[in-house]
């Protein structure tokens, strides 16, 4: 399960996650890169990666942690190229 507590940034305080999360006081102020491309639940623990802007499915992995990693990895490999 997901809960969002990795996107916090480290400068952040612990005590208001809540506010930290949805007012985003100590994100910098220019816009994020965009995200690529996003972890899909595909079947019974089984899941795709999906790149956002045409809809195909660039991998697959039965472990949700390891397709995060290669989400992850294939958004580092299209910011490198």
């Amino acid at each position: 399960m997901c809960t969002l507590t990795h996107l916090v940034p480290p400068t952040c305080p612990p005590s208001n996650l809540h506010s930290t999360l949805f007012a985003s006081p100590c994100f910098p102020a220019e816009a994020p890169d965009l995200l690529r491309f996003q972890v899909v639940l595909a079947g019974n623990a089984f899941f795709h990666i999906k790149e956002i802007s045409t809809g195909h499915v660039r991998g697959f992995r039965s472990n949700h942690n390891e397709a995060c990693a290669l989400a992850r990895a294939l958004e580092l490999r299209g910011r490198t190229v």
